[in-house]
């Protein structure tokens, strides 16, 4: 019985021996789970003149760990349910655009605050050492993840020499880009709902060569976790056709401050080295405005370390 199912069935089994208050909670759900789906356990308390406890309580009562665990599970079992259009619909279709952007920006940081609790700082500390040590690191992330490979690839370029983006459509030519991987490399793997086949081949290749494989991604039951040691877990999923990736760039932001701390000089030399090459060069001929009253990069008390 897969997951979906289980929700209702523990539900079901367990319905005549709830308390009163439980049993409201149990027939909303059922009834409204379109909207019980997108609400916290004090709203779904206030819809039904309950406290938000005893919503937690009936979630624990149900088997699950917390009131999180419960409302991921009924998101799963929602997502069968309703297409994109319609779940975006039933959140978003009465609201104003002030409290359309309140309300993503408010999804945007719980979602932000959840990664925090979840990611594994032993895991965050360990990909930072691989990624430093590896002689070549290769990144992968397709689809609406690209954005976060590039993102990840032009900064690690400021910190450590060989980094390779694995941007193309085919998945041979993904095979020639890293053909020469091998224990002494790294691969990075960013891939969310729905994953990326691809993203999963390169990271399968990587670890029969024995690479350090890294992945990011929004649980350890993701696939990408099949082929990967370390595993940075960031929460995506939103009931939406877009996909929310501000918790998975947080993540690759907080790598790259790491790696920044751990090597200092090394950054500042080679920010040196390209203020040296835009001087020399007139790359920018003029189209970047410069910060008044502000002092430079360089001068940024991170890299006197």
């Amino acid at each position: 019985m897969d997951k979906a199912q289980d929700l209702i069935t523990r539900i079901n089994d367990k319905f005549h021996t709830m308390s009163k208050s439980h049993k409201a909670i149990a027939g909303y759900i059922k009834e409204h789970y379109d909207q019980a789906v997108f609400m916290t356990a004090a709203k779904m308390g206030e819809a039904l003149g309950i406290s938000e406890s005893t919503v937690v309580r009936f979630a624990s009562g149900l088997g699950y760990e917390g009131y999180p665990e419960f409302q991921k599970e009924l998101e799963e079992w929602v997502k069968n349910k309703l297409s994109d259009v319609q779940r975006i619909n039933v959140k978003y279709g009465h609201s104003s655009q002030s409290e359309i952007l309140s309300s993503v920006l408010g999804a945007d940081i719980e979602k932000i605050q959840d990664t925090i609790v979840n990611l594994d700082p032993h895991a965050f500390e360990m990909a930072v050492s691989a990624i430093l040590e590896a002689r070549t690191v290769y990144i992968i992330g397709l689809r609406s993840c690209a954005p976060l490979a590039d993102f990840l690839q032009f900064y690690l370029n400021m910190i450590r020499p060989n980094v390779v983006l694995l941007n193309t459509t085919s998945v041979s030519e993904t095979f020639e880009q890293m053909i020469r991987i091998d224990e002494k490399d790294a691969i990075i793997g960013i891939s969310f709902p729905r994953y990326s086949m691809r993203t999963l081949k390169a990271m399968e290749f990587a670890n029969d060569r024995n690479a350090k494989v890294i992945s990011v991604t929004d649980s350890i039951h993701s696939p990408m976790c099949l082929y990967s040691s370390l595993n940075l877990l960031a929460r995506s999923d939103m009931v939406s056709i877009v996909d929310s990736l501000v918790a998975p760039l947080s993540v690759i932001n907080a790598l790259v401050v790491a790696m920044c701390l751990k090597r200092p000089q090394e950054v500042k030399r080679n920010l040196e080295a390209l203020e040296d090459a835009w001087n020399n060069y007139q790359v920018y001929l003029n189209d970047e405005i410069n910060f008044i009253d502000e002092k430079p990069i360089l001068d940024n008390p991170l890299f006197k370390m």
